[in-house]
């Protein structure tokens, strides 16, 4: 093993060229990679966040007291899928209303009015938005319940939206691996093709096909595992970069963005796995065709 690891070491700086041309390659695929994954986590954190805000109110029997309306708070907290329940008082609800509108004509609407016109009603959030509709069926099943609110067309395209956005990063980025994995394999043949008479005379002194394999192996690792270094600080920067940018425009307070420090941690990770799978996987594809001797 140690003679494999050698060898993939001294292969790197003796075809520099071709090593430094495999690493920018692994490096531009990551950033392009890594890109569209956190576009597509930033996305998905944006909608969590909204989703997370979604709500429907729940109206109270209007021939229930306050008390009796308070004590059906329990029963609608035992419902699955609930995670908050906010009680609001027919006078609560009436001031509020009277809070949102503040052009006078509107406001005259409300003055002299009577609480009692409305009904107390509860605020419901729910942790699971495609429950959303079944969630909705067992509060209007609860007894007290009169009716409920809720927004169905803007629920459901929440969830659509987020099952697109999802489906399109997986698509992208398992098209862009594969591409990836072919161009370094092509770029690692390149390098290896002026060794393949060195490959066939290991073949025909009695070399396995493993341990012609191994020092390439390694090599395409090492090289994998330097572009994946690289790659990680220029996709912070480069974070760091559109995040600022992104700040600047108060017109963009809709977006929820994920500092990169919460992040680091996953897409090192993710960008030293993917380094050496291409690295290894693009070296295995490039030396078969030398191992049919």
């Amino acid at each position: 093993m140690g003679y494999h690891l050698r060898e993939g070491f001294r292969s790197i700086f003796t075809h520099g060229l071709m090593s430094f041309a495999a690493v920018c390659m692994i490096l531009a695929c990551l950033i392009i990679m890594g890109s569209f994954s956190l576009v597509a986590i930033n996305i998905d954190n944006t909608l969590g966040r909204y989703e997370a805000e979604n709500e429907f109110i729940a109206y109270i029997d209007e021939t229930l007291a306050e008390d009796e309306a308070r004590a059906l708070q329990s029963k609608l907290e035992a419902i699955p899928n609930v995670s908050s329940v906010t009680f609001m008082t027919a006078g609560e609800a009436l001031e509020r209303y009277t809070e949102r509108y503040t052009d006078s004509e509107t406001r005259e609407l409300f003055d002299g009015m009577d609480d009692s016109v409305l009904r107390h009603r509860y605020r419901i959030h729910v942790d699971d938005l495609e429950q959303m509709g079944e969630t909705v069926r067992q509060v209007e099943a609860v007894s007290g319940v009169a009716k409920v609110q809720w927004e169905q067309a803007i629920s459901d395209g929440f969830v659509a939206l987020r099952n697109v956005a999802s489906a399109v990063a997986f698509i992208l980025i398992a098209m862009l691996l594969v591409i990836s994995l072919f161009i370094i394999a092509n770029t690692i043949k390149l390098a290896t093709f002026h060794r393949r008479e060195e490959i066939a005379i290991m073949k025909m002194c009695g070399a396995t096909n493993w341990f012609v394999r191994w020092p390439f192996i390694f090599e395409g690792m090492l090289l994998g595992l330097m572009g994946a270094i690289l790659a990680f600080f220029l996709q912070w920067g480069l974070y760091t970069i559109i995040v600022q940018a992104i700040d600047g425009f108060g017109g963009l307070q809709l977006v929820a963005i994920i500092p990169f420090q919460t992040l680091w941690t996953r897409v090192a990770g993710a960008f030293a796995v993917t380094g050496l799978v291409i690295g290894a996987g693009g070296s295995l594809l490039a030396i078969r065709k030398f191992l049919q001797v």
